[in-house]
């Protein structure tokens, strides 16, 4: 097992930790930058929207993971950066002003939904993104002038001072480009003051505001920058697409980012890309595996619903770290073979006494 001795804070707080980190994290890059010569185009398209996933999730697991703020209604602050660049696009603005643009007025979006839900916690939070959902959605299907109503509104291809990145291997290294940027601003954030004060709100708020953590100044800024990156990955989600609809930013898109940053693993960087993986894999091994079933259930119109609510039913029940905690318990076994202890991921209560009396 690897102990790292730290003689200094810049050893502390430093992105890589080792030089096996730095090896595998650069192994990891090489091979999705050579993918477009690796993969089919099916499974580089499927990869692209693996990666606009994970920008959106980077900004549910900075909100819900690493803040301990909960949200239902994620789709909107997708839908609000979708239809922005859809329609700063069509206008003819370049691409790289249009995705700011976009981020920024999600990120205005969620200012205006974090500031009012200063008051509520838990699942009264909950209602009330949801209820600014259903509000977004609502305005995408009646302002038919803007948003094209009901019929949708097709979306140009991005245009980078002219050159148009029109095929799939141009739009992947785009998004790649974008998902690693995102990652390690992610990661500079959480090491920070910023960082370091949603993490104290997550675990507990009196003990927080005692240590003088402004509440509302930095849940407001958490649901800022939850929705700037929804807002970023919205617009790359449209221009993959190419077309967008007010039912693409339902409840139904909600629940299924909420389940990605679950079931990838809450409170780490690592379960947002995880969870963006299994959210796209689940619905291919899903569509592989019905034709082997009976008819009655693999021709059943709800089973995608129940294979997910199953899924997340059992990483609730048995795995409440998600796909990144499992790896770390693998991980952790095979280091310490034969000496590994079944209790040393016991879970325990990190809130505090005071908590428990309110």
């Amino acid at each position: 097992m690897r102990f790292i001795f730290k003689t200094d804070y810049a050893q502390d707080i430093r992105l890589v930790r080792h030089g096996g980190q730095a090896f595998w994290y650069g192994a990891l890059l090489l091979a999705l930058l050579a993918a477009p010569w690796l993969v089919p185009e099916y499974y580089l398209a499927q990869l692209t929207f693996v990666l606009i996933y994970a920008i959106v999730g980077l900004g549910l697991m900075l909100l819900a993971g690493f803040t301990g703020q909960f949200s239902i209604g994620h789709a909107a602050f997708l839908g609000v950066g979708a239809y922005t660049q859809a329609v700063l696009t069509n206008l003819g603005v370049p691409f790289p002003l249009a995705l700011v643009l976009a981020g920024l007025l999600s990120a205005l979006a969620g200012v205006v939904v974090g500031v009012p839900a200063l008051r509520v916690k838990g699942i009264y939070l909950g209602i009330a993104t949801l209820s600014f959902g259903f509000i977004v959605e609502e305005v995408f299907a009646r302002w038919e002038s803007v948003t094209g109503g009901n019929a949708g509104i097709h979306i140009k291809a991005p245009d980078l001072f002219g050159w148009k990145l029109d095929s799939s291997e141009s739009f992947y290294f785009l998004c790649l480009l974008l998902a690693v940027v995102s990652t390690l601003g992610i990661l500079n954030l959480l090491r920070s003051p910023t960082g370091r004060a949603f993490v104290a709100i997550r675990d507990s708020e009196i003990s927080a505001q005692s240590m003088g953590i402004h509440l509302a100044r930095y849940k407001t800024l958490s649901f800022a920058l939850s929705a700037l990156l929804a807002g970023m990955g919205g617009a790359l989600y449209a221009h993959k697409l190419q077309f967008i609809s007010p039912d693409q930013f339902s409840i139904l898109q909600s629940i299924d980012l909420l389940l990605m940053v679950v079931i990838g693993g809450l409170g780490s960087v690592h379960g947002a890309f995880l969870g963006a993986l299994f959210l796209i894999a689940m619905p291919q091994l899903i569509s592989l595996t019905k034709d082997h079933l009976p008819d009655v259930i693999g021709q059943a119109p709800g089973l995608q619903g129940v294979v997910y609510g199953a899924v997340l039913i059992g990483f609730v029940l048995f795995e409440p770290l998600g796909l990144y905690g499992r790896w770390l318990k693998i991980r952790t076994y095979l280091q310490t073979f034969p000496f590994y202890r079944k209790g040393m991921f016991k879970r325990q209560k990190s809130f505090q006494k005071s908590d428990r009396l309110r």
